[in-house]
């Protein structure tokens, strides 16, 4: 007996030390990346050589400004040359051209540098370089970023080994190893006048607390709801720096951080009465599930209406049909995140399904705003959500159907 107990214990050690071991490793990977990243910003400029004079064609694709603008970037092209130059409102309606005259630098390692104007300071060639630079290197810092996020991941889940079983641990990392090959594969933009570097970290991190946050859920555990307030602000600032979804703001504010609150209270009360971290979970009765229904179906129209009438201007989706769509489907996805906040709150296995529903609403949100690596955490609900829904149907099976219908 002592010797089967010792051989289950070597096992074991063996695996605390393999995670500690890729822990220490992900924390020096990221290190090196970031100095890696950082060396190449302030690398020195070198010696420049003034090329000459090149033509360069207005892009005007990438351009969807108004009165309510204040820098407007304005994008020409010659080949694979590129020049960006801002431009004040002002200043942006007067442009008449479509063509300007760049003027050519190239340094020692070959790497061009385009000015609007002539016989450029060395200090505004420089600027110049290392704008070019940041982002060359944005794959570097995003792939810094992401290890840094893993380190997270796998850190949760050696210190609290005890709480995950295997298979959630596998998912939990399998989703957030996806999630850093994704960021570093596709890069986000700068957007609003934020890098997408900060863009990227954002949405990381997102992915990182909506699945812990996920998983927590599915183990019927109160604590997820504390894991969801941080959720909630990240997602607040990603909307702020995007400038887009109000309609997601505005619930998550008003609605989804006071119910956290008062779901975390509630699920406190309504402790399993064998485990006491497990949480009492019980079903919708039919002519309740119609009557959510139709108030999603209101919401949707009534909301998706008004955000859509809003003249609220972007340079993270530059199609007016695309913002109308988003608008719609934002105003439904709001409306279901009502609902499954709801169903939380009061403990309803439904809750899957609306996050069900939620996700494919958010992947096309994705899909359209060219969000790929958020596509990662979509995944992860629709995987965790069935796993999720069968751990409640099993609990709601094992126990009284007079103490779960309630209402």
């Amino acid at each position: 007996m002592i010797k089967f107990i010792k051989a289950n214990i070597e096992p074991n050690k063996k695996i605390r030390l393999l995670e500690i071991i890729i822990l220490v490793l992900l924390c020096i990977s990221s290190v090196i990346f970031y100095a890696i990243g950082n060396a190449k910003i302030n690398d020195n400029l070198g010696k420049v050589q003034y090329v000459g004079s090149i033509e360069m064609v207005r892009d005007r694709s990438l351009e969807d400004y108004d009165e309510d603008s204040t820098v407007c970037d304005v994008t020409y092209t010659n080949g694979d040359k590129v020049l960006i130059i801002s431009y004040p409102y002002e200043d942006y309606i007067n442009l008449d051209k479509d063509e300007i005259t760049g003027y050519e630098y190239m340094n020692d390692d070959g790497i061009t540098i385009i000015m609007d104007h002539n016989n450029a300071t060395d200090k505004e060639i420089a600027a110049t370089y290392k704008q070019i630079t940041v982002n060359n290197t944005m794959a570097i810092f995003n792939l810094a970023n992401a290890l840094i996020i893993l380190v997270l991941a796998v850190a949760i889940v050696l210190f609290c080994s005890k709480i995950f079983t295997v298979y959630e641990k596998s998912w939990f990392l399998s989703i957030m190893v996806l999630a850093t090959i994704f960021a570093t594969l596709f890069p986000e933009e700068s957007a609003n006048g934020v890098n997408g570097i900060y863009i990227m970290l954002l949405y990381l991190l997102d992915t990182f607390l909506n699945i812990l946050c996920e998983l927590l859920i599915s183990k019927q555990s109160r604590y997820n709801f504390l894991v969801s307030i941080l959720v909630e602000i990240t997602e607040i600032v990603i909307c702020i720096v995007l400038m887009y979804r109000f309609a997601t703001m505005v619930t998550t504010l008003l609605f989804w951080l006071p119910i956290d609150i008062l779901s975390f209270i509630n699920w406190s009360k309504h402790k399993d009465d064998q485990e006491d971290e497990l949480t009492i979970v019980r079903r919708l009765k039919g002519y309740q599930e119609v009557l959510v229904i139709l108030a999603i179906i209101i919401w949707t129209i009534v909301v998706g209406y008004f955000i859509s009438g809003l003249d609220i201007k972007t340079d993270f989706i530059n199609n007016r049909s695309l913002e109308v769509a988003i608008a719609y489907i934002d105003a439904c996805a709001s409306a279901v995140g009502i609902a499954n906040g709801l169903f939380i709150f009061f403990r309803f296995r439904e809750q899957w399904i609306a996050w069900y529903i939620c996700a494919a609403l958010e992947a096309v949100i994705n899909i359209i705003s060219g969000q790929y690596v958020l596509l990662i955490l979509k995944l992860g609900y629709f995987t965790n959500t069935t796993y999720g829904y069968i751990k409640w149907t099993k609990y709601i099976k094992s126990h009284k159907e007079s103490k779960l219908t309630v209402f």
